[in-house]
Order: structure tokens, then sequence, then C-alpha cells
């Protein structure tokens, strides 16, 4: 298969990447930083790039696709997590950025691989919070419901592409270092939860859930298109 990856350097896109490419698939990477692991397999294809420069992430996923003529898989993995605080103390510039990266960047990315190519399924990972208003969460929350959103409305523009947004559960990435650590706050109740399940067989590490995630990538063909789906419930 040609895969196509946002957010290769780490985390979940790494873990997938890595899956994939043991297996002996092509695997097309673009994310701000490179991996030297990934760097090591022949069928790794990478360009460094800022999805948030929309201009220039355009001209160079294009250029990454031109000789494919289809795509078998797109993840659209890349994203960030704002500060945990109240939505009243969250800057407009703070939800903006949120926006750029999690929504607009995926976009962008998304759209080169759609003009260059016959793209057979999208999967754009997703979370929990895009369906759920937890305290704290904000543009984190406001961006992945967004990306739902889009998801499910290429759905119906892209009838011979298959659409999902996917929660993958609880993942052991840099995202949870950060929320693992924060400060006990009776406010935020759902980050004691994640502290909780950190260190266990309840949070794995990237590689080790790319094998679950591969297989609910599979999966998630038996639901309807643009459909959101949560790991946990399949």
């Amino acid at each position: 298969m040609k895969i196509f990856i946002t957010g290769t350097s780490s985390g979940i896109g790494y873990g997938l990447a890595k899956k994939y490419l043991e297996d002996g698939h092509e695997v097309f990477g673009v994310s701000r930083s490179e991996s030297e692991e990934l760097n090591k397999f022949e069928k790794f294809h990478f360009i460094p790039q800022d999805l948030t420069d929309f201009k220039y992430a355009e001209i160079n996923i294009s250029n990454m696709h031109k000789k494919n003529e289809v795509i078998d898989l797109v993840i659209l993995n890349a994203g960030i997590l704002n500060e945990i605080k109240d939505m009243s103390q969250t800057t407009v510039e703070e939800l903006k950025k949120s926006m750029d990266v999690n929504v607009w960047g995926n976009k962008v990315a998304l759209d080169a691989a759609l003009n260059m190519a016959e793209v057979k399924q999208v999967v754009a990972i997703s979370t929990k919070a895009a369906v759920r208003g937890n305290r704290g969460w904000n543009a984190y929350a406001i961006s992945k419901s967004a990306f739902k959103m889009m998801i499910s409305l290429y759905a119906q523009e892209y009838p011979h592409t298959h659409f999902c947004s996917l929660a993958p559960g609880l993942i052991d990435t840099n995202m949870q270092d950060y929320l693992t650590n924060l400060p006990d706050d009776e406010r935020f109740p759902s980050i004691d939860r994640l502290k909780a399940a950190k260190g266990t067989d309840k949070m794995p590490s990237p590689e080790e859930a790319a094998d679950m995630l591969s297989e609910a990538i599979e999966k998630v063909r038996n639901h309807e298109s643009g459909s959101f789906v949560d790991v946990r419930e399949m």
C-alpha cells in the first residue's frame, strides 16, 4: 500500500508509520521535524513542512504525490494541544493557532493528496474531546470538533473515498506527558483519569498501540463513510 501520514515525527503518526514500514508498505510522511529512525527505511519518503505555512505546504505535498496515481490510505494525524485552562482565559490567538494546525493544516494536506491521486481511504485521528465539552480543553476540543465535521463534509463530496474520524483511545504521547504532569485541579476532573492510566496497560506507547490502531483502521471501513468511531467502542 501507499500511505500518507501527517505528523510522523512522534506519537501516533510515528508509531503507525513505523508499523506500516515494517510491514513493507510505502509511507509518505510530513511533519515539522524528521525522525532518524523512520529515515532508515528505504520506503519512507519525507518532507519537513510546517502545515500552517499553507501555500508552501500545498506545493510541497502536491510535489510529493505527483507520481502517485493511487494513495491507499491517508492518515491525518498532525495536531497540537492548547494549555489546559478555562475558556474565559483562552485568547482568540490561542484558538486560531489550534485551528490552523488541527483543522486547516490537515485540510491543506488532504486537498493536495485528493488533487493528485485517487485516495481510497482517509482516517482523521480524532478524540473524545471532539464530542465532549470537558472543562479546560477549550481550543483543542473546538478544533477537533470542527475537524470531525470537516471529515463528514468531505465524505459527502467524495463518495468513492471512505472517510472516518477515529478516536484512538489513550496513547502515551508527548501530549500525555504534559497532561499528566499538571498540578491537581478540581476544575478539570478529566485530567485525573489520565493520570490514573499513565504507566499502565490502559495507556500504551504509540508503537505498542500501532497494531491495534492499524486493525481499527481496517475495521472502520465497515462503518458509514464520514462516521466518528471510538476504538474503545468498536
